[in-house]
């Protein structure tokens, strides 16, 4: 399956090295899109009783890590590097756990997902990576990272997480990831 792009094509192979792109900022582009397209395709994959079960002892879902990577690129591009106010920078979780309410529809918990994907892509294209953050709670008093380094974090997260749910999606009777 290719997801079109509006300048890359990324598909739902690795970018790995070896694939020429534009800038850094396209390198950046190209991971994220890859990683947040097999974030919603393995949970894609699942029924939804298992997209809302727990296969582990710390008790996440596969549909709280997609609504918890939602809220991770809001905070980190969003609350953070735009300094922009957010009412509930958190509402990924409730006592200290991730959290999907029941009624929440798995299609929405995805689409959210999408949409802040695409917030993603505008802001890190209106930025250079040299660019460094606005002031704000997001910080804790620390000095503003640059775009760069907001980025180097977010694939970060994303990739720990895939791996993460290339287990659970196994262990329930997906496909196997990577």
């Amino acid at each position: 399956m290719t997801v079109a792009r509006h300048t890359d094509q990324v598909t739902d192979s690795f970018p790995g090295p070896t694939v020429p792109r534009s800038s850094r900022a396209e390198v950046f582009l190209g991971y994220l899109e890859y990683f947040r397209h097999s974030v919603i395709s393995r949970v894609e994959a699942l029924g939804e009783s298992e997209a809302r079960s727990s296969r582990l002892p710390s008790g996440w879902t596969p549909l709280e890590l997609v609504k918890h990577l939602t809220y991770v690129e809001h905070r980190w591009l969003v609350w953070g590097f735009e300094g922009v106010a957010v009412d509930d920078p958190w509402g990924d979780q409730r006592d200290d756990r991730w959290f999907v309410d029941p009624d929440e529809p798995t299609d929405r918990v995805l689409e959210a997902l999408r949409s802040q994907g695409e917030q993603s892509e505008i802001v890190i294209r209106a930025n250079d990576l040299s660019t460094i953050g606005q002031p704000g709670p997001r910080w804790k008093g620390q000095p503003e990272p640059t775009l760069e380094r907001v980025l180097f974090h977010l694939l970060q997260e994303y990739a720990r997480h895939l791996g993460h749910l290339d287990i659970v999606v196994e262990l329930a009777g997906g496909p196997v990831g990577e």
